[in-house]
């Protein structure tokens, strides 16, 4: 049991008082181009999303989550933004997001835009006019341009290296045709870094976050806030580890990341959403940051301070080991990251960057407390894969998640049991992670395969509506068919239906206002929510649950037989308890 037993109440809520929407608010993830296809080109877009908002109002949740939608060359699917005030024609216009909000919040649906403040595409008319204009020029001061470093310019002006590996430099061709300087891409090569000193692009964004929520959004995911705000000099950065994956330098790489330029922009971001809000009554909008650091809360309190983001993904549980001792370390140190308000937390477990859960948690090395090397969850080790044992540990840690006070958020997906797509042929794979590494990085494709609606395989598994419709974007794999919604909707022990009543009770037993303590329980990850235990065993063999939870009532528990006559708890199993 951590140290820290109780997380309080937030100060700033009156007992019994009513809680922001967010606070509590399970929402869903959607990576638009592989949730569901309206118009049968094999893409996913804005009216497959449409066509199935009656499914998630069902499954339970309180709004939704669109990963970047705007017009994109797609090098990064859609992370490479060239407008942020439009809509990817290919998903639809921007009368088919008024049209899909409207029908949301007729279901109680909030939504959620994705904001990409770090960097734009190559195909942004401000970085088109940059490379345009030649060296020196005022629009070249929008980003991060400079000379080359070697008698020719020939290499990049310092050693940065890129988030998706390779150098984070490129070197652009003159209006002359003369090789000339680099500009600064902290991601892909496609993805120019903004240069947050420029009023120009300060004015861009706050007209940005004004513009989605006039057209009716509830707040914005904020994307790799991180690397946001750069040292002036952009000095060499210092030599990482020894044996630190190339997809981790990034966080090391102190004239580049966690700068204080950065929070400069968030205090100013929180003030435009406040005044927003309070000159728009009853809104209330919210900024949930995209932040990973490994055992460093310190860094990530910064980024929930009362003025700047309201939330903080809180990655610590996900990327925690299958062992008790990590699963509580992650939890307690991400609360304590988020101490100013224990609704600062935004809990997952899978996302569009990580390998699926299901994955993870059936690896063969899944509980050993040195595994998780890379912060990125991009590259887990190659052991065996146990699906089965991964989904039944996936199941018990949905009851975890679920339990926990703050903000959840589900990956689409994540309600079938979905396993990460390993085998994808090389061919398939679009993710700049694989091509920038040469194939030695998978990368994130096999977790954003298209999701499977239907058993039989006619249009993708349901992914593709209409007759003739297109094969999805990328292949899904033999037998995906048995992950799909309606062949678990009606098995009331299917993972979508667990996932179903989990969320249902988590309403009912009104989880918002329960304070949260530590349960003293040795080997097991064990917790009250006031009345209410949650008690995970993720050892090898059964155990003994805590002798005060004696004859509670079993309100959800993760598999049938959980918990049998004598208070044993099975392996790699969970419950909700009550008395």
């Amino acid at each position: 049991m951590p140290a820290d037993p109780t997380v309080p109440a937030d100060p700033a809520v009156p007992d019994g008082g009513a809680l922001p929407w967010w606070a509590t608010a399970v929402v869903y993830q959607l990576y638009v181009r592989s949730f569901a296809d309206g118009d049968g080109d094999g893409r996913g877009d804005l009216a497959g999303i449409r066509a199935h908002l009656a499914d998630l109002a069902d499954l339970g949740v309180d709004g939704l989550w669109l990963n970047p939608c705007y017009p994109s060359p797609q090098h990064d699917h859609g992370y490479d933004v060239a407008d942020f005030f439009d809509i990817e024609p290919a998903y639809g216009d921007l009368a088919a997001f008024d049209a899909l909000v409207a029908e949301a919040k007729a279901l109680g649906l909030r939504v959620l835009m994705d904001v990409v403040p770090n960097h734009c595409s190559i195909e942004h008319r401000w970085f088109r006019a940059a490379v345009a204009a030649g060296p020196g020029s005022p629009e070249r001061e929008r980003f991060w341009f400079r000379d080359g470093r070697g008698e020719q310019g020939e290499r990049p002006p310092n050693n940065w290296v890129s988030a998706f590996t390779g150098p984070a430099w490129t070197r652009v061709t003159e209006p002359d045709g003369r090789p000339g300087q680099w500009y600064l891409n902290t991601f892909a090569s496609q993805q120019p870094d903004w240069n947050w000193n420029h009023p120009d692009v300060i004015d861009h964004y706050d007209r940005v976050l004004r513009f989605w929520l006039d057209r009716g959004v509830d707040g914005f995911r904020v994307d790799a806030p991180t690397p946001v705000g750069k040292h002036p000099d952009l000095p060499d950065m210092p030599a990482p580890p020894p044996g630190t994956p190339e997809l981790d330098y990034l966080r090391f790489n102190v004239y580049s990341n966690f700068r204080d330029e950065g929070h400069v922009v968030w205090k100013h971001w929180r003030a435009v959403v406040d005044a927003y809000a309070d000159t728009h009554p009853g809104s209330q909008p919210v900024l949930v940051a995209e932040t990973y650091s490994q055992n460093r809360p310190e860094v990530i309190a910064k980024f929930v301070r009362p003025d700047e983001h309201h939330q903080a993904f809180a990655f610590e549980l996900m990327l925690a080991p299958w062992h008790a001792g990590s699963i509580c370390d992650a939890i307690a140190q991400a609360m304590a990251a988020r101490a100013v308000s224990p609704w600062a937390a935004a809990w997952t477990l899978d996302n569009h960057d990580a390998q699926r859960s299901v994955t993870r948690y059936g690896r063969a090395d899944a509980h050993d407390v040195t595994s998780r090397a890379s912060v990125s969850a991009l590259a887990p080790s190659s052991a065996p894969v146990d699906v089965a044992l991964g989904a039944r540990r996936h199941r018990a840690m949905a009851l975890v998640l679920l339990g926990l006070p703050g903000g959840l958020y589900l990956y689409q997906g994540q309600e079938l049991g979905l396993p990460e797509v390993l085998d994808l042929p090389p061919e398939a794979r679009q993710d700049p992670v694989f091509l920038r590494s040469g194939g030695s990085e998978l990368g994130r494709d096999g977790c954003r395969v298209p999701i499977p609606w239907t058993e039989a395989p006619t249009g993708g598994h349901g992914f593709s509506a209409g007759a003739g419709a297109a094969a999805p974007w990328m292949p899904q794999p033999e037998g995906w068919g048995r992950y799909a919604r309606d062949a678990q909707v009606g098995d009331p022990a299917s993972m979508l239906q667990l996932y179903r009543r989990a969320l249902a009770e988590r309403r009912r037993l009104g989880f918002a206002h329960r304070p949260f303590a530590w349960i003293d329980a040795p080997g097991l990850v064990a917790f009250r929510r006031d009345d209410v235990a949650v008690v995970l065993n993720p050892g090898p063999q059964p155990a003994p649950i805590p002798a005060d939870l004696a004859g509670a009532a079993v309100v959800l528990a993760s598999v049938d037989g959980a918990l049998d006559a004598g208070g044993t708890l099975a392996a790699d199993a969970a419950l909700w308890l009550r008395r």
